[in-house]
């Protein structure tokens, strides 16, 4: 079992604003409630998350709920594009992918909605309990064990994107400066390291192939904790958006600085526990978590994006525990 250390309180998921059923637009509510087929009679917003947009359990006339989203651009210009590509992947997602289903969806070309079963499940603990912790981790070995289906886009387009922030940081001494300044447990250790983290991240990409499911954002709070009538507990896997065909790899070591974040223990200590360990080579999860720890570390000294102010200390949180792992990598 794993158990879990204590830890000062980490940022939240959350992008600080959430709409209300009121705040949207009335054509919006009436196309909802027809999708959904009654009247919205009250509404739990949720508190997880970092789009900006409507996001809330609703209790229809008819005594049935649905979990509903909605987005549009002048809330943050990149939402409605992840909303789209949501609705691509859960139309392709099997049900071993462990995810909600999707019951109806609307695009309008400024507003898009999303509609989801409602399934009995919270969101894991913070700090993370080491019961629902042990199920995450299973639940996330099953998952690499599922192919992915047709029309998914190959992990790497992600990673290729993605596993740049070493590289970039080398090329611009003001971020560098910051980031350095950002992480200063470790910034001796990055002032050497930059060559060669720079050559395992551009490794990474070529590391995440393969042909499994990957969610490709597995933190706890894209996870729901509960049990299905009369079985055991279990958990649900949801916001799909990045889903892509690849390596388990980067699902497996992508997860666990989020975990250290929030009090599952350290993620060198977390993976040595994992059920998949075994089976993923130990130089293609140093590379991954060197493109993670990366794209981590220069994007928390960016400027945080339209409507997600706190984005920033999430990605530093997470930057320090995967530098945490990957120095225990490089030594």
């Amino acid at each position: 079992m794993i158990h879990p250390m204590s830890t000062a309180p980490a940022p939240r998921a959350f992008s600080g604003s959430r709409l209300g059923w009121g705040d949207l637009p009335r054509e919006v509510r009436a196309r909802i409630q027809e999708l959904a087929g009654a009247e919205v009679a009250s509404e739990s917003t949720a508190t997880n998350g970092f789009s900006p947009g409507f996001a809330s359990t609703l209790e229809l006339g008819d005594g049935t709920c649905v979990f509903v989203k909605a987005v549009a651009p002048h809330l943050n210009p990149v939402s409605p594009t992840l909303a789209r590509a949501e609705i691509h992947v859960n139309r392709l997602l099997p049900p071993e992918a462990g995810a909600p289903e999707l019951v109806f969806a609307d695009d309008d070309g400024t507003w898009v909605v999303l509609g989801f079963a409602v399934v009995d499940g919270t969101t894991p603990a913070v700090p993370w309990d080491a019961q629902e912790l042990e199920l995450a981790l299973a639940t996330v070995e099953r998952l690499a064990h599922v192919p992915a289906p047709a029309g998914l886009r190959d992990l790497r387009e992600l990673t290729g994107e993605m596993f740049t922030g070493w590289r970039r940081l080398a090329e611009d001494a003001d971020d560098l400066g910051a980031a350095l300044e950002s992480v200063p447990e470790h910034a001796d250790w990055l002032a050497g390291a930059l060559p060669r983290l720079a050559a395992w991240e551009e490794s990474g990409v070529a590391a995440s192939a393969g042909d499994r499911l990957v969610h490709a954002d597995l933190r706890g709070d894209n996870m729901l904790v509960g049990t299905t009538a009369g079985g055991p507990r279990r958990v649900w896997l949801v916001d799909w958006p990045h889903a892509s065909a690849g390596s388990p790899v980067f699902d497996v070591v992508g997860m666990l600085p989020s975990v250290a974040m929030t009090g599952g223990g350290a993620a060198a200590d977390v993976f040595d526990a994992h059920p998949a360990a075994t089976s993923l080579d130990r130089g293609a999860v140093r590379d991954v978590l060197t493109g993670i720890a990366g794209y981590f570390v220069r994007g928390a000294v960016q400027p945080a994006p339209p409507g997600i102010p706190n984005l920033r200390a999430f990605q530093l949180a997470q930057g320090r525990a995967a530098l945490d792992w990957l120095t225990v990598l490089d030594g």
